[in-house]
């Protein structure tokens, strides 16, 4: 067979044995259809369908393609149909990779709708760094929630939100209730966190830009752990305004601007070209994505009320 565009026609001509009718369901002529049985009979080396008195009946090649060729045809539609996600029969384990802030605060979300939809899929979380973006093929990961400069062409990403830097201490701090000058940062005790992203690093950049550096006291994996510390000692903690948010709602902290000029940093969701076309990973990013863009732009309107109101 040389041209499987004529099957339909021959699926039309085998099931009606009129060429007239078949010529009508397909819209058109019956000199084209008469030239289209032509071809078939040559291609098939067979009549397939012959006269007998005043009607066509199907030679035994006729018969098995008859039988046949719809069952092969919808099969040929179904490989480039999209695949349609059943969440209820979905067994896939979703790889997703952020901060362990992402783990904490948004997590727990995200996995209680996945519950309810379909209760067999299961998520492994992993910290992410966002060096690991121009390598993101060997990571093995569905998602990635991180802060981007820019994507790489061969990955598919939303933004979420735009979030800045600020300094975060304790009530009790000496410098709680006044605005940080940069000689106050630069002379001040910092905590650096360590894992699932890089947060610090245009602070130090710009501040080698001046000259500058400031003094690292601790240094901890964990933003949880960074709180905790922060709360026992005078510290500063230089984070995202939506992370301080949240924690100043559990917390007695003061939030206060960055006495540096940082640009706003870019959150997005970034997935492998690979699995953009993926049913199941879209269903999984479509679950995701709402639920950390909501959180996102939430924090950081309340943080921005805290940033103005606390001195």
């Amino acid at each position: 067979m040389n041209n499987y565009k004529l099957l339909p026609a021959l699926i039309s001509i085998l099931q009606t044995l009129n060429l007239t009718e078949s010529s009508k369901r397909l819209g058109v002529t019956q000199s084209a259809m008469s030239k289209t049985l032509h071809q078939l009979r040559e291609d098939f080396h067979d009549k397939l369908i012959v006269r007998e008195a005043n009607q066509f009946i199907l030679t035994p090649k006729g018969e098995k393609l008859k039988e046949l060729l719809p069952v092969l045809m919808q099969q040929l539609d179904d490989l480039y149909a999209p695949t349609l996600m059943e969440p209820s029969r979905c067994k896939r384990k979703f790889i997703f990779a952020s901060s362990d802030y992402v783990a904490q605060a948004i997590l727990p979300s995200i996995v209680s709708k996945m519950e309810m939809d379909a209760p067999d899929v299961s998520v492994e979380y992993k910290l992410w760094h966002k060096d690991n973006l121009n390598k993101f093929a060997e990571q093995h990961v569905d998602l990635v929630a991180t802060i981007a400069d820019a994507v790489p062409d061969n990955l598919y990403g939303k933004m979420m939100a735009e979030d800045q830097l600020v300094v975060v201490l304790r009530k009790t701090h000496a410098k709680s209730y006044r605005p940080i000058t940069v000689n106050d940062y630069i002379a001040a005790r910092h905590i650096l966190i360590s894992g699932g992203g890089d947060k610090n690093s245009p602070v130090d950049h710009t501040l080698a830009m001046m000259n500058l550096n400031r003094r690292i006291f601790a240094i901890v994996p964990f933003f949880q752990a960074a709180i905790e510390l922060l709360l026992k000692t005078d510290t500063l903690l230089t984070i995202p305004l939506h992370i301080a948010a949240d924690f100043a709602q559990r917390y007695d902290l003061q939030i206060k601007k960055l006495p540096i000029d940082i640009k706003k940093q870019q959150y997005y969701l970034l997935w492998h070209a690979k699995n953009h076309q993926d049913s199941e990973h879209k269903w999984f990013r479509d679950i995701c994505f709402p639920l950390i863009k909501t959180h996102l732009e939430s924090t950081i309107e309340h943080g921005m009320t805290l940033i103005h109101t606390r001195k």
